[in-house]
Parts: C-alpha cells; structure tokens; sequence
C-alpha cells in the first residue's frame, strides 16, 4: 500500500486546515488508517485512527473537540479536518494503514505497516 499524504501548509493560530491522504495498491476498506505527527525534537505521536467502517475513532486528549478524522472508502482517502489550531499544533503529520480482518482501531505505532511521507503543519502565534 502507497500513501500519499497533502494539505498542509502554514497557517495562523484558530485557523483551519483539512489534511487528505490517498491510498494505492491495496483494497482501501480493509485498512485501519491513522494519523500521526512528529514536532522537532520530540517523539512521533498518534492523533487519531479510524477502523474501517468509520465507527471506530479514538483521538488524542491534545485535539479532542478539534480535529476530526474521516475516511471515503470510495476515493481510498482518509482525511483529518484541524480546527482551532494551535502553535503546538506545529509538525509534520504522517498517515499509516494497517491491514484489519475486522472492524478494530490500534493506536499503537508499531502496529501500523504502511506510512505515507508526511506534510508539514505549521501554525503561527
């Protein structure tokens, strides 16, 4: 599976930005997908995941109420729609898939095989 990740950019603080993610090369709807990101000296952390039917979406406690994760199983393409953004906001956001035989969410890292390259996010004060 290849993901193709776009939509960031730079953006002022309590603006919006809509992060797409396409996928090729495997049969979308069977893929838990996630969103991740990583701020310059820290380490990579979930945002949030979605199973494969959509019913299932945990999120961070860091963009709970904020930011929305969705996915067209038709366009092979998960979204996060980030609201209310913040400086802390600021690092480059990765989407990973995982394969799932059932309708489950992982948040762990790990656990994901595929990654796109990443789009940088960044917000300014």
């Amino acid at each position: 599976v290849q993901l193709q990740a776009s939509g960031g950019g730079l953006v002022q603080a309590g603006g919006s930005l809509r992060l797409s993610c396409e996928a090729s090369g495997g049969i979308f709807r069977n893929y838990v997908m996630g969103w991740y990101r990583q701020a310059p000296g820290k380490q990579r952390e979930l945002v949030a995941a979605i199973s494969r039917s959509g019913r299932r979406i945990p999120y961070a406690s860091s963009v709970k109420g904020r930011f929305i994760i969705s996915r067209d199983n038709a366009k092979n393409t998960v979204y996060l729609q980030m609201n209310s953004l913040k400086p802390e906001d600021t690092a480059a956001y990765y989407c990973a898939a995982v394969y799932a035989r059932w309708d489950v969410v992982t948040m762990v890292e790990n656990e994901y095989d595929f990654w796109g390259q990443g789009t940088q996010v960044t917000v300014s004060s």
